[in-house]
Protein backbone atom coordinates (compact mmCIF):
# COMPACT_ATOMS: atom_id res chain seq x y z
CA UNK A 1 0.00 0.00 0.00
CA UNK A 2 1.23 3.08 -1.50
CA UNK A 3 1.92 6.19 1.66
CA UNK A 4 1.91 9.72 1.22
CA UNK A 5 3.73 11.29 4.34
CA UNK A 6 2.99 14.76 3.00
CA UNK A 7 -0.12 16.77 4.63
CA UNK A 8 0.47 20.47 5.33
CA UNK A 9 -3.04 20.78 6.73
CA UNK A 10 -1.78 18.62 9.64
CA UNK A 11 -1.75 20.04 13.21
CA UNK A 12 0.51 18.26 15.36
CA UNK A 13 -0.88 16.92 18.52
CA UNK A 14 0.89 15.07 21.00
CA UNK A 15 4.26 14.29 19.02
CA UNK A 16 7.93 14.90 18.62
CA UNK A 17 8.94 17.08 16.15
CA UNK A 18 12.00 17.40 14.01
CA UNK A 19 12.77 20.78 11.87
CA UNK A 20 15.18 19.58 8.97
CA UNK A 21 17.05 21.72 6.79
CA UNK A 22 17.13 19.76 3.39
CA UNK A 23 18.72 19.85 -0.21
CA UNK A 24 17.51 16.85 -2.33
CA UNK A 25 20.48 15.35 -4.84
CA UNK A 26 20.29 16.34 -7.95
CA UNK A 27 17.00 15.30 -10.15
CA UNK A 28 15.02 15.04 -7.45
CA UNK A 29 12.19 17.43 -6.13
CA UNK A 30 11.71 18.60 -2.23
CA UNK A 31 8.69 17.17 -1.85
CA UNK A 32 9.94 14.23 -2.90
CA UNK A 33 13.03 14.04 -0.57
CA UNK A 34 10.54 15.04 2.34
CA UNK A 35 8.70 11.45 1.44
CA UNK A 36 12.24 9.46 1.35
CA UNK A 37 12.66 11.29 4.74
CA UNK A 38 9.52 10.87 6.76
CA UNK A 39 9.80 6.95 5.39
CA UNK A 40 13.13 5.96 5.95
CA UNK A 41 12.88 7.49 9.39
CA UNK A 42 9.83 5.77 10.79
CA UNK A 43 7.65 2.65 9.28
CA UNK A 44 8.52 2.91 5.05
CA UNK A 45 11.10 1.49 3.00
CA UNK A 46 12.05 2.00 -0.99
CA UNK A 47 9.08 -0.30 -2.28
CA UNK A 48 5.96 -1.44 -1.51
CA UNK A 49 5.76 -4.40 1.24
CA UNK A 50 2.37 -6.92 1.62
CA UNK A 51 2.92 -6.70 5.51
CA UNK A 52 2.25 -2.84 6.02
CA UNK A 53 -1.54 -2.86 7.32
CA UNK A 54 -4.16 -0.47 7.77
CA UNK A 55 -3.17 0.40 11.77
CA UNK A 56 0.26 0.80 11.00
CA UNK A 57 -0.32 2.76 8.03
CA UNK A 58 -2.78 4.94 9.76
CA UNK A 59 -1.57 5.52 13.33
CA UNK A 60 2.15 5.08 13.19
CA UNK A 61 2.80 7.04 10.05
CA UNK A 62 4.82 10.91 10.51
CA UNK A 63 3.49 13.65 8.86
CA UNK A 64 5.81 16.30 7.06
CA UNK A 65 3.49 19.34 7.97
CA UNK A 66 5.79 22.22 7.01
CA UNK A 67 8.11 22.50 3.89
CA UNK A 68 9.57 26.01 3.63
CA UNK A 69 10.98 25.68 -0.51
CA UNK A 70 12.42 29.16 -0.32
CA UNK A 71 14.74 28.24 3.10
CA UNK A 72 14.68 24.55 2.13
CA UNK A 73 13.51 23.82 5.93
CA UNK A 74 11.07 21.35 6.91
CA UNK A 75 8.95 19.87 9.72
CA UNK A 76 8.08 16.19 10.34
CA UNK A 77 5.40 15.14 13.13
CA UNK A 78 6.21 11.69 15.02
CA UNK A 79 4.02 9.85 16.22
CA UNK A 80 4.80 9.15 20.11
CA UNK A 81 4.94 5.69 20.08
CA UNK A 82 7.87 5.61 17.71
CA UNK A 83 9.97 6.15 20.18
CA UNK A 84 11.10 4.08 23.71
CA UNK A 85 10.67 5.93 26.45
CA UNK A 86 13.81 7.25 28.03
CA UNK A 87 15.98 5.93 25.41
CA UNK A 88 18.52 8.72 23.47
CA UNK A 89 20.06 5.96 21.19
CA UNK A 90 16.86 4.68 20.14
CA UNK A 91 15.42 8.39 19.60
CA UNK A 92 18.28 9.19 17.36
CA UNK A 93 18.28 5.90 15.35
CA UNK A 94 14.97 6.69 14.16
CA UNK A 95 14.88 10.64 13.36
CA UNK A 96 19.02 10.78 12.66
CA UNK A 97 19.90 7.42 11.48
CA UNK A 98 19.92 6.07 8.02
CA UNK A 99 18.37 9.34 6.36
CA UNK A 100 21.89 10.84 5.98
CA UNK A 101 22.86 8.56 3.83
CA UNK A 102 20.28 8.19 1.21
CA UNK A 103 20.88 8.83 -2.29
CA UNK A 104 17.96 11.25 -2.52
CA UNK A 105 19.58 13.52 0.17
CA UNK A 106 22.37 15.64 -0.82
CA UNK A 107 22.51 17.49 2.79
CA UNK A 108 20.55 17.07 6.23
CA UNK A 109 20.70 18.91 8.91
CA UNK A 110 18.92 18.17 12.34
CA UNK A 111 18.06 21.70 13.33
CA UNK A 112 15.96 21.13 16.49
CA UNK A 113 13.79 18.96 18.04
CA UNK A 114 10.55 18.96 20.31
CA UNK A 115 10.01 16.05 22.96
CA UNK A 116 5.94 15.47 24.17
CA UNK A 117 5.24 15.55 27.64
CA UNK A 118 5.22 11.78 28.16
CA UNK A 119 8.48 11.55 26.59
CA UNK A 120 10.05 14.16 28.23
CA UNK A 121 9.10 12.95 31.26
CA UNK A 122 10.32 9.58 30.72
CA UNK A 123 13.52 11.26 31.49
CA UNK A 124 15.49 11.89 34.36
CA UNK A 125 16.89 14.98 33.47
CA UNK A 126 19.95 16.50 35.86
CA UNK A 127 20.08 15.44 39.34
CA UNK A 128 21.94 19.00 40.48
CA UNK A 129 21.34 21.78 38.20
CA UNK A 130 21.86 25.26 38.17
CA UNK A 131 20.11 25.66 41.87
CA UNK A 132 21.90 22.31 42.96
CA UNK A 133 25.26 23.31 41.98
CA UNK A 134 25.64 26.79 43.37
CA UNK A 135 24.43 25.43 46.68
CA UNK A 136 27.44 23.06 46.64
CA UNK A 137 29.85 25.55 46.01
CA UNK A 138 28.07 28.12 48.12
CA UNK A 139 28.09 30.52 45.26
CA UNK A 140 25.00 32.67 45.00
CA UNK A 141 25.23 35.21 42.30
CA UNK A 142 28.17 35.83 40.44
CA UNK A 143 29.70 33.08 37.77
CA UNK A 144 31.75 30.11 38.84
CA UNK A 145 35.61 30.35 37.56
CA UNK A 146 37.36 27.07 36.47
CA UNK A 147 40.11 26.46 34.42
CA UNK A 148 41.29 23.23 32.88
CA UNK A 149 45.40 21.47 34.09
CA UNK A 150 47.46 22.54 30.74
CA UNK A 151 49.09 21.18 29.18
CA UNK A 152 45.85 18.86 28.18
CA UNK A 153 48.30 15.76 28.77
CA UNK A 154 51.86 15.34 29.82
CA UNK A 155 51.70 16.21 33.41
CA UNK A 156 52.31 13.51 36.26
CA UNK A 157 49.43 12.77 38.57
CA UNK A 158 51.62 15.15 41.12
CA UNK A 159 52.08 17.45 39.02
CA UNK A 160 48.28 17.77 37.71
CA UNK A 161 47.27 17.81 41.31
CA UNK A 162 50.03 21.24 42.04
CA UNK A 163 48.50 23.06 39.10
CA UNK A 164 44.84 22.41 40.36
CA UNK A 165 45.84 24.16 43.65
CA UNK A 166 48.03 26.97 42.62
CA UNK A 167 44.51 27.37 40.64
CA UNK A 168 42.34 26.88 43.60
CA UNK A 169 44.64 28.92 45.27
CA UNK A 170 44.51 32.07 43.31
CA UNK A 171 40.61 31.76 43.60
CA UNK A 172 39.51 29.50 40.84
CA UNK A 173 36.49 27.23 42.17
CA UNK A 174 36.89 24.42 39.89
CA UNK A 175 39.39 22.37 38.45
CA UNK A 176 39.03 19.98 35.73
CA UNK A 177 41.08 17.24 33.66
CA UNK A 178 41.07 18.21 30.06
CA UNK A 179 38.77 16.07 27.10
CA UNK A 180 42.19 13.72 26.37
CA UNK A 181 43.34 13.10 30.06
CA UNK A 182 41.93 9.78 30.88
CA UNK A 183 44.01 6.88 32.29
CA UNK A 184 47.51 7.46 30.82
CA UNK A 185 50.94 5.55 31.43
CA UNK A 186 52.35 9.07 32.73
CA UNK A 187 49.36 10.05 35.11
CA UNK A 188 47.63 7.23 36.26
CA UNK A 189 43.44 8.43 36.79
CA UNK A 190 43.59 6.58 40.40
CA UNK A 191 46.51 8.12 41.50
CA UNK A 192 45.42 11.85 39.41
CA UNK A 193 41.85 11.57 41.63
CA UNK A 194 43.87 10.99 45.10
CA UNK A 195 46.49 13.60 44.69
CA UNK A 196 44.39 16.37 43.40
CA UNK A 197 41.49 15.62 45.79
CA UNK A 198 44.00 15.76 48.56
CA UNK A 199 45.20 19.01 47.23
CA UNK A 200 41.39 20.18 46.82
CA UNK A 201 41.01 19.53 51.02
CA UNK A 202 44.28 21.70 51.62
CA UNK A 203 43.06 24.45 49.36
CA UNK A 204 39.62 24.61 50.77
CA UNK A 205 41.25 25.05 54.48
CA UNK A 206 43.46 27.99 53.44
CA UNK A 207 41.05 29.91 50.95
CA UNK A 208 37.87 29.11 53.26
CA UNK A 209 35.87 28.84 49.66
CA UNK A 210 34.50 25.50 48.35
CA UNK A 211 36.39 24.11 45.83
CA UNK A 212 35.80 21.40 43.40
CA UNK A 213 37.87 18.51 41.38
CA UNK A 214 36.06 17.32 37.92
CA UNK A 215 37.77 13.99 36.40
CA UNK A 216 37.10 12.98 33.20
CA UNK A 217 35.98 9.15 33.92
CA UNK A 218 35.47 8.95 29.39
CA UNK A 219 36.09 5.28 28.64
CA UNK A 220 34.24 2.06 27.57
CA UNK A 221 31.03 1.87 29.65
CA UNK A 222 32.09 -0.73 32.69
CA UNK A 223 35.34 1.07 32.88
CA UNK A 224 33.52 4.34 33.54
CA UNK A 225 31.25 2.92 36.49
CA UNK A 226 34.22 1.71 37.86
CA UNK A 227 35.87 5.21 37.48
CA UNK A 228 32.60 6.93 38.91
CA UNK A 229 32.82 4.96 41.78
CA UNK A 230 36.29 5.62 42.40
CA UNK A 231 35.84 9.27 42.39
CA UNK A 232 33.08 8.86 44.85
CA UNK A 233 35.06 6.76 47.18
CA UNK A 234 37.59 9.45 47.46
CA UNK A 235 35.53 12.19 48.03
CA UNK A 236 34.69 13.66 44.49
CA UNK A 237 31.76 15.12 44.00
CA UNK A 238 32.01 15.44 40.56
CA UNK A 239 32.68 13.74 37.71
CA UNK A 240 33.43 14.41 33.71
CA UNK A 241 32.19 12.88 30.02
CA UNK A 242 33.16 13.35 26.85
CA UNK A 243 29.05 13.17 25.91
CA UNK A 244 29.60 12.75 22.01
CA UNK A 245 32.97 9.90 21.97
CA UNK A 246 31.11 8.33 25.25
CA UNK A 247 28.40 7.78 23.45
CA UNK A 248 24.66 8.48 24.69
CA UNK A 249 24.13 5.14 26.12
CA UNK A 250 27.05 5.54 28.21
CA UNK A 251 26.10 8.60 29.53
CA UNK A 252 22.51 7.58 30.53
CA UNK A 253 23.75 4.49 32.26
CA UNK A 254 26.25 7.18 34.76
CA UNK A 255 23.12 8.64 35.50
CA UNK A 256 21.16 6.43 36.09
CA UNK A 257 23.76 5.20 38.97
CA UNK A 258 22.75 8.35 40.63
CA UNK A 259 25.39 8.39 42.54
CA UNK A 260 25.24 11.77 44.04
CA UNK A 261 27.87 13.51 42.34
CA UNK A 262 27.45 16.89 39.62
CA UNK A 263 27.94 15.20 35.80
CA UNK A 264 30.05 17.62 34.02
CA UNK A 265 29.35 16.84 30.60
CA UNK A 266 32.28 17.99 27.87
CA UNK A 267 30.87 18.24 24.09
CA UNK A 268 34.64 17.25 22.41
CA UNK A 269 34.01 16.43 18.64
CA UNK A 270 30.70 17.95 19.02
CA UNK A 271 31.93 19.96 15.93
CA UNK A 272 31.90 16.74 13.53
CA UNK A 273 28.21 16.88 13.81
CA UNK A 274 27.42 20.44 13.61
CA UNK A 275 29.83 22.69 11.96
CA UNK A 276 28.21 22.32 8.70
CA UNK A 277 24.94 24.75 8.65
CA UNK A 278 23.80 22.68 6.01
CA UNK A 279 24.38 18.99 7.48
CA UNK A 280 24.79 17.03 10.90
CA UNK A 281 23.14 18.09 13.99
CA UNK A 282 23.04 21.42 15.71
CA UNK A 283 24.22 22.20 18.75
CA UNK A 284 21.09 23.01 19.63
CA UNK A 285 19.86 19.92 19.60
CA UNK A 286 22.68 18.16 21.23
CA UNK A 287 22.07 19.99 24.00
CA UNK A 288 18.41 19.24 24.48
CA UNK A 289 19.24 16.01 24.40
CA UNK A 290 22.37 16.59 27.07
CA UNK A 291 19.44 17.94 29.30
CA UNK A 292 16.92 15.17 29.27
CA UNK A 293 19.88 12.71 29.76
CA UNK A 294 20.48 14.43 32.89
CA UNK A 295 23.94 16.27 32.70
CA UNK A 296 24.35 18.98 35.43
CA UNK A 297 26.63 21.42 33.41
CA UNK A 298 27.41 20.90 29.17
CA UNK A 299 30.07 23.33 27.38
CA UNK A 300 27.86 25.38 24.99
CA UNK A 301 30.51 27.68 23.72
CA UNK A 302 31.32 31.40 24.46
CA UNK A 303 31.18 33.49 21.13
CA UNK A 304 34.13 35.63 22.07
CA UNK A 305 36.61 33.21 22.16
CA UNK A 306 38.78 30.86 19.99
CA UNK A 307 35.52 28.47 19.35
CA UNK A 308 33.21 29.11 16.25
CA UNK A 309 29.48 30.04 17.00
CA UNK A 310 27.82 32.99 16.64
CA UNK A 311 26.64 35.31 20.07
CA UNK A 312 23.06 34.45 19.01
CA UNK A 313 23.12 30.32 19.08
CA UNK A 314 25.84 30.49 21.90
CA UNK A 315 22.71 32.83 23.92
CA UNK A 316 19.67 30.67 22.66
CA UNK A 317 21.50 27.32 23.89
CA UNK A 318 21.38 28.67 27.02
CA UNK A 319 18.61 29.99 27.33
CA UNK A 320 16.97 26.22 26.24
CA UNK A 321 19.26 24.21 28.69
CA UNK A 322 18.52 27.33 31.47
CA UNK A 323 14.13 27.91 30.54
CA UNK A 324 10.74 26.42 31.86
CA UNK A 325 9.95 26.41 28.39
CA UNK A 326 11.07 27.94 25.14
CA UNK A 327 8.46 29.10 22.63
CA UNK A 328 8.55 29.12 19.04
CA UNK A 329 9.72 32.98 19.09
CA UNK A 330 13.33 33.60 18.13
CA UNK A 331 15.48 31.81 15.23
CA UNK A 332 17.06 29.21 16.65
CA UNK A 333 13.88 28.52 18.69
CA UNK A 334 12.07 27.58 15.80
CA UNK A 335 10.17 24.62 18.12
CA UNK A 336 8.44 25.18 21.59
CA UNK A 337 9.72 23.08 24.27
CA UNK A 338 7.97 22.55 27.81
CA UNK A 339 10.74 21.24 30.06
CA UNK A 340 8.16 20.08 32.80
CA UNK A 341 10.07 19.39 35.87
CA UNK A 342 13.34 18.30 33.72
CA UNK A 343 15.89 21.04 36.11
CA UNK A 344 18.49 23.31 34.33
CA UNK A 345 21.71 22.92 33.20
CA UNK A 346 24.65 24.93 34.04
CA UNK A 347 26.09 26.53 30.74
CA UNK A 348 29.75 26.13 30.91
CA UNK A 349 32.07 28.59 28.64
CA UNK A 350 35.65 27.47 27.74
CA UNK A 351 37.45 27.93 24.75
CA UNK A 352 39.90 30.74 24.45
CA UNK A 353 38.87 33.18 27.04
CA UNK A 354 41.06 35.33 29.24
CA UNK A 355 40.64 38.14 31.50
CA UNK A 356 40.11 40.54 28.95
CA UNK A 357 36.86 38.50 27.49
CA UNK A 358 35.12 37.91 30.75
CA UNK A 359 33.06 41.38 30.63
CA UNK A 360 32.11 40.28 27.08
CA UNK A 361 30.95 36.94 27.73
CA UNK A 362 29.13 38.07 30.81
CA UNK A 363 27.07 41.29 29.16
CA UNK A 364 27.07 38.38 26.56
CA UNK A 365 25.64 35.55 28.97
CA UNK A 366 24.75 37.32 32.22
CA UNK A 367 25.67 35.52 35.41
CA UNK A 368 24.68 32.10 35.22
CA UNK A 369 27.45 30.90 33.49
CA UNK A 370 30.56 28.61 34.18
CA UNK A 371 33.98 31.00 33.18
CA UNK A 372 36.40 27.98 32.32
CA UNK A 373 39.93 29.47 30.88
CA UNK A 374 42.95 27.08 30.64
CA UNK A 375 45.79 28.98 28.78
CA UNK A 376 44.20 32.26 29.82
CA UNK A 377 45.08 31.37 33.44
CA UNK A 378 48.26 28.79 33.09
CA UNK A 379 49.62 31.40 30.41
CA UNK A 380 49.51 34.39 33.03
CA UNK A 381 52.91 36.07 32.61
CA UNK A 382 53.18 35.40 36.53
CA UNK A 383 51.90 31.95 36.33
CA UNK A 384 48.75 30.11 37.67
CA UNK A 385 48.02 31.40 40.47
CA UNK A 386 48.41 35.20 39.53
CA UNK A 387 46.27 33.57 35.90
CA UNK A 388 43.27 32.71 38.57
CA UNK A 389 43.45 36.34 40.27
CA UNK A 390 43.29 37.61 37.80
CA UNK A 391 40.05 36.13 36.51
CA UNK A 392 38.53 36.59 39.65
CA UNK A 393 39.17 40.36 39.63
CA UNK A 394 37.82 40.21 36.14
CA UNK A 395 34.71 39.39 37.04
CA UNK A 396 34.37 41.28 40.13
CA UNK A 397 34.77 44.17 38.06
CA UNK A 398 32.00 43.25 35.87
CA UNK A 399 29.31 42.95 39.04
CA UNK A 400 30.69 46.37 40.68
CA UNK A 401 30.46 47.89 36.98
CA UNK A 402 33.87 49.21 36.57
CA UNK A 403 35.37 48.54 33.44
CA UNK A 404 38.34 46.04 33.85
CA UNK A 405 40.81 48.64 32.54
CA UNK A 406 40.19 50.95 35.15
CA UNK A 407 39.95 48.24 37.52
CA UNK A 408 43.67 47.09 36.66
CA UNK A 409 44.93 50.29 37.96
CA UNK A 410 44.60 48.39 41.48
CA UNK A 411 45.01 44.72 40.64
CA UNK A 412 48.66 44.27 39.19
CA UNK A 413 47.26 40.79 38.36
CA UNK A 414 44.68 41.61 35.85
CA UNK A 415 46.51 44.53 34.68
CA UNK A 416 49.61 42.17 33.71
CA UNK A 417 46.80 39.87 31.93
CA UNK A 418 45.60 43.05 29.73
CA UNK A 419 48.99 43.79 28.89
CA UNK A 420 49.45 40.13 27.55
CA UNK A 421 46.35 39.61 26.10
CA UNK A 422 44.50 42.59 25.43
CA UNK A 423 40.44 43.91 26.13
Amino acid sequence: MPLEYIDTKYKPRNELICEYYLEPSKGISLNEACEHIAAESSIGTWTDIVTMNKRIATKLKPHVFSINKKTNEIKIAYPIELFEQGSIPQILSSIAGNIYGMKAIKNLRLQNITFPKSLTKSFPGPKFGIKGVRKLLKVKDRPLVGTIVKPKVGLTAEQHAKVAYNAWIGGCDIVKDDENLTNMTFNKFNKRVIETLKLRDKAEKITGEKKIYMPNITAETSEMIKRAHFVKDQGGEYIMIDIITAGWAALQTIRELDLGMVIHAHRAMHAALTKNPKHGISMLTIAKLARLAGVDQLHVGTAVGKMEATPAEVQEIEEEIEEKIMLENKKHHVLEQKWYDIKPVFAVCSGGLHPGLVDKLIKLMSKNIIIQAGGGIHGHPDGTIAGARAMRQAVDAVLKDISLKKYAQTHVELKKALTKWGE
